[in-house]
């Protein structure tokens, strides 16, 4: 859902899915709506900085022992980034242990899938359970921004809030 008072002028659904396998998270993301109103850069395939800053899909990732967690930036035109954070918004560097991100992006007017199977046995053993949060910054053509997640439990967007990491993804065995 939308960051309550943003609103939601390309009246836009988004939905998803995340799975893990092992030492693999799949992840899905689903838009749907007005995607003539939504602002998608062009399709390119790069690590790029700041991509918080137009249409991104985002996941953070940590484990349950350690402030420290990851941040993935998904952008539908294929750009990509991922953070590691010491902790709270602490630390935050390139995460070098994943140099590529390919995921698959699908796009029609009314669709926008997008879906990555990320390894993540660089970053995080399998025998350790996860809290993840998956949310989305929507920028539309008029200029407008809109923060999604499944909860917001601050008084402004903010997806880095471990509060805000209410999907348990259970350690293997």
């Amino acid at each position: 859902m939308p960051f309550p008072g943003e609103g939601n002028p390309a009246g836009l659904t988004i939905g998803g899915s995340i799975a893990r396998r092992a030492e693999t998270l799949s992840v899905r993301y689903e838009v749907r709506g007005d995607l003539s109103k939504v602002e998608i850069p062009a399709a390119a395939a790069r690590r790029k900085d700041r991509l918080w800053e137009e249409t991104c899909l985002e996941l953070f990732l940590g484990t349950a022992d350690s402030g420290e967690y990851r941040e993935f930036n998904l952008s539908p035109s294929g750009h990509w980034n991922v953070f590691r954070f010491t902790r709270y918004r602490e630390g935050m560097r390139e995460e070098e242990a994943i140099p590529s991100l390919p995921f698959d992006v699908r796009r029609d007017s009314e669709a926008l899938l997008l879906t990555a199977e990320i390894d993540i046995g660089k970053i995080v053993p399998a025998d350790q359970g996860l809290a993840a949060a998956v949310s989305a910054v929507i920028r539309t053509t008029d200029g407008g921004k809109s923060h999604w997640a499944p909860t917001h439990p601050a008084t402004r967007p903010d997806f880095h809030r471990r509060d805000g990491f209410a999907l348990i993804l259970p350690r293997e065995g």
